[in-house]
């Protein structure tokens, strides 16, 4: 539980020394005292590129190091707004207030302030600051990501413990072969040859070729089982984050670029598969053979074994030192190639845009930049590793010159024979070989950890669209009452404001309105899209919370005002909403919508693939499909966002008519610019700054000459001087 305190806790100190210009990242003004209801000051909050500083009157009365602060917030009030912050240790701090007016400009410094905080994380990690609690809680949570990972594989623990019984075969098979070829040496080849000894010496020689060969079936065996088991559950996790993906409101959808989200579904989870599959392998039988060879040098002579042991200790020392560096350099690296990938989209979806504005040289130019970026990050690491790796090979190859003058002082002196140096000998390298595969870890470990929490930190994000735990079913008569709704976007100025409005079964309503009145978000709303802040939005008198979201959606068709086709056929794109659904059941859809004259002059019809986002289309002919598509759902609530907004005249006309006849049984909520969309309407709603300013019949709010009827004359203004112009040129033609 987060406990507020107030500011005036805090010890007050003089404002020395003031924060410079040069260092400021955000200013905001305050005009409201924090803990009198009806106080007023004159407070100038300050964020520095390490402090948060308040000083208010001329006095400062809040000084704290932004290492201190793990989030800063904006939190909306009664008509005013409080600018708060949360300590890392999950203490929350109200440092300011200040009248609503100023809730964007508190919005935006509280962005700025956690863009810092930000920039500070990435430098924490980059080692420009000493580890402390919340470097200690990065590691609980890499050590927490791990955990989950593994509790994922649970369904593939069968498998695992197969491999992990295969790893112990391979290591004991690889502790078996230099004792053999220590026999081989010391009992037959340097002894006289006979037919007994040569009949000795052949079994050993196949006595190792089987070996050999059980060592390989071993490996293969253990790699067919860890594959399949790394593979079922890298799909596991890949599904899980794009259902998690799915499942995130499309505020925090929207909140993170489509280059980002590909990234974490395909990339990061690409990059934990390879190194469970690949680097892991190698990691656990390296293990093993570096415990069971330590154990057996020791045995046999513990102070050689430390002696080639020594270098071990300083190569951990300066991985351990370089760690939170690579890190920092592993993230960054990371981040600029997602914000390369949003790039690319962009660039490749708006290709039309680019073309049609001469804007290749600029975008070329954008996307050099972000590769130049990357590749100036991947240069400061390689070359980390290039000066950093021969170095640490060097150090640890001084542990073989001691083994060399050991086994030549040993074999000179007579105490050890050659089978023994070779076995011996063999051990030690098998030593080093580990050591070698633990010196490159850190690399790929850093890599796939980075990944990990990467995709754990989308898993973590709250759903805040969630189905109700005691679901209800409407009797879905269509009826829709919106009760006393507020709402608005990320906190900031409400978009709707105490929305009250009664929709009958069958109804057709007309959403009318000037740009950026909410039109949109109220449908947004209807559909689930987001929740409400206040109020509730009922079907048949049941809180949309409480209806499942996929029972909901599946009785709305939608056409929205993006008449988005997917990659595919025509019958594809139709069918989207209902994949079961007959050929004549799609063409009796597409009739109606006015879509199958086009759609048989098409070069295969039906089964005409339509590139990315149907842009093989005209605009009209896919906005024709996409509400055939709605009309094949046969919904008991239908949306029409802009539907024929895309549409020429005669067309328009056509779905109209068709509208007419499809609206009746089912209720339905149309927004248009063109108002001429509306006249089958049975009633418009005009909303104006967020609210319901005017209801009733066209000819009823034309009676009222209010907002609708300025709109009216706006539109028909408009008109006329559209077609001015060719009356001259029909005059002059004549």
């Amino acid at each position: 539980m987060k406990k507020r305190k107030q500011m005036q806790n805090e010890e007050p100190q003089g404002f020395s020394p003031p924060i410079p210009p040069r260092e400021t990242v955000a200013r905001f003004r305050a005009n409201l005292d924090p803990v009198a209801p009806h106080g007023r000051v004159n407070a100038a909050v300050v964020c520095s590129r390490e402090v948060l500083a308040v000083a208010t009157d001329g006095t400062e009365t809040l000084r704290v190091p932004l290492s201190e602060i793990r989030e800063v917030r904006a939190v909306a009030g009664v008509g005013c707004v409080f600018l708060e912050y949360e300590r890392i240790g999950g203490e929350a701090v109200l440092f300011a207030r200040a009248d609503a007016r100023a809730q964007k400009e508190a919005v935006r410094f509280a962005r700025a302030v956690n863009r810092r905080l930000r920039e500070l994380a990435e430098e924490n990690g980059n080692g420009r600051r000493p580890e402390s609690a919340p470097e200690r809680k990065k590691q609980k949570s890499r050590r927490r990501a791990i955990a989950r990972l593994l509790s994922m594989s649970r369904p593939e623990w069968g498998l695992i413990a197969v491999t992990v019984l295969l790893f112990f075969a391979t290591t004991a098979i690889g502790i078996l072969l230099p004792y053999l070829n220590r026999r081989l040496v010391d009992d037959y080849i340097r002894q006289e040859i006979d037919s007994v000894f040569l009949a000795g010496f052949i079994g050993m020689v196949f006595t190792i070729l089987a070996v050999h060969a059980l060592r390989v079936v071993v490996r293969i065996a253990r790699g067919w089982f860890l594959t399949t088991a790394g593979n079922r559950m890298i799909v596991r996790l890949r599904d899980t984050v794009f259902r998690k993906i799915q499942s995130l409101s499309i505020a925090k959808v929207s909140a993170n670029n489509t280059g980002e989200l590909m990234q974490r579904v395909n990339g990061d989870t690409s990059r934990i598969k390879n190194f469970l599959i690949n680097q892991l392998p190698s990691l656990l039988e390296q293990s093993l053979l570096l415990l069971v060879i330590g154990v057996v040098l020791f045995a046999y002579d513990w102070r050689l074994a430390l002696l080639i042991l020594v270098p071990a200790p300083f190569v951990m020392l300066a991985f351990r030192t370089f760690w939170r560096f690579m890190r920092g350099l592993f993230h960054r690296r990371r981040e600029l190639n997602a914000q390369g990938s949003a790039v690319l989209h962009d660039i490749f979806s708006g290709i039309r845009v680019v073309k049609a504005y001469g804007m290749e040289r600029r975008e070329e130019e954008r996307f050099v930049g972000m590769a130049a970026a990357e590749r100036d990050a991947e240069l400061r690491q390689e070359k980390l590793w290039a000066v950093l790796m021969p170095l640490l090979d060097f150090i640890m190859g001084i542990g073989e010159y001691v083994l060399l003058y050991y086994v030549g002082r040993q074999m000179l002196a007579g105490v050890m024979t050659a089978g023994e140096m070779s076995q011996f000998s063999s051990y030690a390298g098998m030593i080093y070989g580990p050591l070698a595969m633990l010196l490159r870890l850190p690399r790929q470990l850093m890599m796939m950890m980075t990944s990990l929490n990467r995709v754990y930190e989308l898993l973590d994000e709250p759903v805040e669209i969630v189905d109700s735990k005691e679901p209800k079913q409407p009797s879905w008569n269509g009826e829709i009452s919106v009760e006393h709704v507020r709402f608005g976007y990320d906190g900031g100025d409400d978009v709707l404001h105490d929305i009250d409005l009664q929709i009958g079964a069958g109804e057709f309503i007309g959403l009318v309105g000037r740009s950026g009145v909410g039109k949109s978000t109220l449908i947004n709303l209807i559909l689930r899209m987001y929740d409400v802040e206040d109020g509730r939005i009922c079907i048949d008198g049941v809180d949309i919370r409480d209806i499942p979201q996929a029972e909901l959606r599946s009785r709305m068709g939608v056409v929205l005002q993006e008449n988005f086709l997917f990659t595919g056929t025509v019958k594809q794109n139709i069918s989207y909403a209902k994949p079961n659904a007959t050929l004549e059941e799609i063409i009796r859809a597409a009739k109606t919508a006015g879509a199958h004259d086009f759609i048989i002059r098409l070069p295969d019809g039906y089964n005409t693939y339509v590139g990315e986002k149907g842009y093989t289309l005209s605009g009209g002919e896919r906005q024709r499909i996409s509400i055939a598509r709605a009309l094949l759902h046969d919904p008991k609530i239908l949306i029409l966002d802009e539907a024929t907004a895309s549409l020429d005249t005669e067309t328009e006309k056509l779905i109209q008519d068709a509208l007419q006849t499809l609206c009746k049984g089912r209720t339905t909520i149309a927004i248009a610019h063109r108002l001429s969309t509306l006249r089958n309407a049975t009633r418009l709603v005009v909303l104006d700054r967020g609210k319901v300013a005017e209801s009733g019949s066209h000819e009823e709010l034309m009676e009222k000459r209010g907002i609708y009827y300025g709109l009216v004359m706006a539109q028909r203004e408009m008109a006329k001087i559209e077609t001015e112009p060719s009356a001259p040129l029909a005059e002059k033609d004549s």
